[in-house]
């Protein structure tokens, strides 16, 4: 059987015997500033991008394949892997579906210890962002600062869970463990340090002329191209619509939370860097709020349902239902009700949601995962023609995409 080159299209309108001057050259997928295993083919009139066609799959594992081949509990781990720098969040989005499914509470304690993670994961994500595209685009010092101030927010993670990178802080039906002594002092002390870290970024970035040169009017992403590629998070705020799942679909304790989601309305790669910034700060002012709230609350972190969760570690201990039980969801799985959920969440890229289809079996019949970097791949072939080429690696480091999620 021929083999079909899905690229054909493009190379058929590709003649390399050409009379006019431009050429066609591959950008990745071993690019530095490729961010991952994306591989641009881009056609060039001089430094002038005219064409670019994204093509991904380098590093597809299948994960929505093995999901359907893995009980619910195995498969969570496996979410870390998609968006690596931002692990619990993953998690969460995964197991909330799950807990939409089997209709699961989830105790207080557990919802202010995941609304902490969940913040204190997209500080982490944002610094990681910053760094790098502030690397690609020539400034040195940020890469070092975020890196010094993201090592802190992984040390409280590593404190946490005991990783540092894939976290695994998520469980279905609540969070594994209570916070250590300590955690939320520590915690407290990192964010009042941080928003004086973020001063630093913007003194060093904000007015500089390189920086404002290399991203102002790059990348110009116009709300109707943005809403029509499915664009979501900053990708969306930046062009000016302001849409927030924390806000629109509120989860967690999102709903009883003060903060705002700003929004830009230049629509172009500096305003999205101002966005990633003023996010930084909400997030301090999030987590500010739900330190209290954790001193309020009563030690239970895991939902009450023994069909589908294991009970607490004292119970298996004493109580040799319990034990049996968690015995039986250990080796052969939670068996969900028949039906089939969609939980959005908001990502530090963007809208991350699972689908679920149960047939009532402890496997999931079907599982697709809706993750922001793809669409933000994909808009770089209408995003990147008319820019130089110098420019294509500041709005792909603006679009904030990794790979682990694109591919999956």
């Amino acid at each position: 059987m021929q083999q079909v080159n899905r690229l054909k299209p493009f190379y058929e309108n590709l003649v390399f015997d050409r009379d006019d001057n431009t050429m066609v050259i591959n950008f990745g997928p071993q690019h530095p500033s490729a961010h991952g295993q994306l591989r641009l083919i881009l056609e060039l009139d001089g430094e002038l991008v005219t064409k670019a066609i994204p093509d991904v799959g380098y590093l597809h594992r299948g994960m929505e394949k093995m999901a359907e081949n893995m009980i619910y509990n195995e498969f969570l781990p496996t979410t870390d892997r998609m968006d690596y720098v931002a692990a619990s969040a993953n998690n969460y989005a995964f197991a909330v579906g799950v807990e939409k499914l089997i209709g699961a509470e989830v105790p207080r304690r557990a919802q202010v210890i995941r609304t902490i993670l969940l913040e204190l994961n997209r500080i982490i994500s944002h610094l990681f962002w910053l760094a790098t595209h502030a690397l690609d685009v020539g400034a040195m010092s940020v890469f070092l600062f975020c890196f010094r101030e993201r090592e802190f927010a992984m040390d409280l993670m590593e404190d946490y869970c005991g990783a540092r990178l894939t976290h695994s802080a998520v469980r279905i039906g609540g969070v594994p463990l209570d916070l250590p002594d300590g955690w939320l002092e520590r915690l407290d002390a990192f964010l009042d340090k941080f928003p004086n870290d973020i001063k630093d970024y913007e003194a060093l970035l904000d007015k500089n002329r390189i920086w404002k040169m290399r991203l102002e009017d790059v990348g110009v992403l116009s709300p109707e191209m943005a809403k029509s590629w499915g664009c979501s998070g900053i990708m969306l705020r930046g062009s000016g619509i302001q849409w927030d799942i924390r806000k629109e679909e509120p989860y967690e304790l999102y709903n009883e939370l003060e903060f705002d989601i700003p929004i830009s309305d230049t629509c172009d790669s500096y305003g999205r860097y101002k966005l990633y910034m003023e996010e930084m700060k909400q997030c301090v002012r999030i987590i500010k709020q739900l330190i209290p709230m954790y001193k309020d609350t009563n030690k239970q972190i895991m939902a009450e349902m023994p069909e589908y969760i294991s009970s607490s570690k004292e119970q298996m201990m004493t109580q040799n239902y319990s034990l049996m039980q968690h015995f039986t969801l250990v080796t052969q799985g939670m068996k969900p009700p028949i039906g089939e959920v969609y939980v959005p969440t908001e990502s530090p890229k963007g809208e991350l949601g699972f689908y679920i289809n149960s047939i009532g079996e402890a496997y999931p019949y079907r599982l697709k995962v809706r993750a922001p970097s793809f669409y933000h791949t994909g808009i770089l072939q209408d995003l990147l023609p008319g820019h130089y080429l110098a420019d294509v690696v500041t709005i792909i480091g603006s679009t904030n995409i990794v790979f682990g999620e694109v591919d999956r």
